[in-house]
């Protein structure tokens, strides 16, 4: 059979580097063993799942470069769901419950107090059909759990190793609310055997979900060893803590906006957390040397300084064709390899654009005026080619005795309004007589 991966997101927020790199990884895996990649929405959540989430999502793995062979949504196979539910109420593993909240609560608090893990009772399991008619005609509505085998199951981790999930100690999963919506615990399962799901590559946060899942499905008639599991742990902030959805300075969408290449991200994190260096290449040419053996059981920490290197070394190289569409409307190549070198990101462009195409204010400069203006009578006229700069700052220069920094800083601040950036070798023939003289002008005043 051959590989077929699956990336499962939930439409509840937009996608950030912790849960983009599981969608790396399945991608890059199934691409290199000329695999299926699957994109599903695990949509079953419907009070806090939403389109619009869902739609940023599909926007986002395009953007990292991420194509799909097929993809759907949870909530439209609930036909599926409900027969294989049925199939676990006949063989009596799945079976209906009527506690509260409140109630549950209860139950965990008293074991806590008494030195017991909070692991659900199973006090439903004893309910008769007496018991169950009655509690219908008062008015409870079921929800259904499943009932875990009392043994421990265990499977070798592609990239942890043996794992094992000691069932006993796990609480009979709820697979289905009171109001008749599916989990994902259960969905997923179903989805996984429907799909011919070979290799499922999660986050080691899932270690206790692989091991009650790997149960449902030989409930429902599956071997286990159809699948492969790799689980690789979960990347975490500078500070060590857990990356959230909610983190917005690390979405995709918002690295995107501040104008972080792709290529630059999907680099960083196809080797965050192995023995594997960054290259910066795009995805498809990733995947030819993708090897999860090169992967470290410990956790990796994400961070945003080594994008923004990567970042950098990818525009200082970038061609001129790679970056136009990107560019201020009539950006030429001349400006690109102007300016490409001094960018941390694509969209401080703009900013250079201005000082070569657009307006800005410089800054006064208190008892500089009289060298401004001599610079000022010494501009030479136009037409101007890649010369001008050193033609004019030795002309500047043997007027007024002026060299180094006393020469350069005040006509870099007059032209640029900044004290560092690009040559002005290359910067002043694209800005033109008319604008520098302009400047010259007001900031000599």
């Amino acid at each position: 059979m051959s590989v077929t991966v699956r990336f499962a997101p939930s439409p509840t927020g937009y996608l950030h580097v912790g849960n983009g790199r599981p969608a790396l990884l399945n991608w890059l895996f199934a691409r290199k063993l000329g695999g299926k990649f699957i994109l599903r929405f695990d949509d079953t959540d419907t009070t806090r799942g939403t389109q619009e989430f869902a739609d940023a999502i599909e926007q986002d793995m395009k953007w990292l470069g991420l194509d799909w062979d097929d993809t759907f949504r949870q909530s439209d196979r609930t036909a599926l769901y409900a027969a294989a539910a049925e199939k676990l109420k006949a063989s009596g593993r799945l079976y209906p419950c009527f506690e509260s909240e409140a109630e549950l609560q209860a139950k965990r608090d008293y074991r806590v107090k008494r030195g017991q893990p909070p692991v659900y009772d199973r006090a439903m399991l004893n309910l008769t059909a007496e018991q169950r008619e009655k509690a219908e005609a008062g008015g409870k509505v079921p929800y259904w759990r499943f009932k875990l085998s009392n043994y421990s199951i265990s499977w070798p981790d592609l990239v942890l190793g043996k794992r094992e999930v000691k069932l006993p100690a796990v609480s009979d999963p709820v697979l289905i609310r009171a109001d008749g919506s599916f989990l994902y615990t259960f969905t997923s399962v179903v989805d996984d055997l429907d799909c011919n799901i070979t290799h499922i590559l999660r986050g080691e946060d899932h270690i206790t979900n692989t091991g009650v899942q790997i149960d449902i499905m030989e409930a429902l008639g599956a071997n286990r060893s159809r699948f492969s599991f790799a689980h690789f742990p979960l990347l975490t902030a500078g500070d060590g803590s857990k990356l959230s959805k909610r983190t917005e300075s690390i979405s995709l969408r918002s690295m995107r906006a501040d104008g972080v290449e792709p290529v630059a991200i999907t680099a960083y994190l196809a080797t965050l957390g192995s023995s594997a260096d960054p290259v910066l290449l795009p995805p498809r040419e990733l995947a030819k040397n993708f090897d999860f053996s090169k992967f470290s059981s410990s956790p990796a920490k994400f961070d945003i300084g080594q994008v923004l290197t990567l970042n950098r070394k990818l525009l200082h190289i970038m061609p001129f064709a790679d970056a136009v569409s990107r560019l201020p409307p009539g950006a030429t190549e001349a400006f690109w390899l102007a300016v490409r070198g001094n960018l941390d990101l694509m969209s401080e462009a703009r900013g250079y654009w201005d000082v070569v195409a657009g307006q800005i204010i410089p800054p006064v400069m208190e008892g500089e005026g009289e060298f401004l203006t001599q610079a000022l009578a010494l501009l030479p006229q136009e037409p101007w080619d890649d010369n001008v700069w050193g033609t004019w700052t030795d002309a500047i220069k043997a007027e007024t005795g002026r060299k180094g920094k006393t020469l350069f800083m005040p006509l870099r601040l007059a032209l640029t309004g900044e004290e560092h950036g690009p040559e002005l070798k290359a910067l002043l023939p694209l800005m033109g007589r008319a604008r520098a003289a302009q400047r010259l002008t007001v900031a000599a005043s």
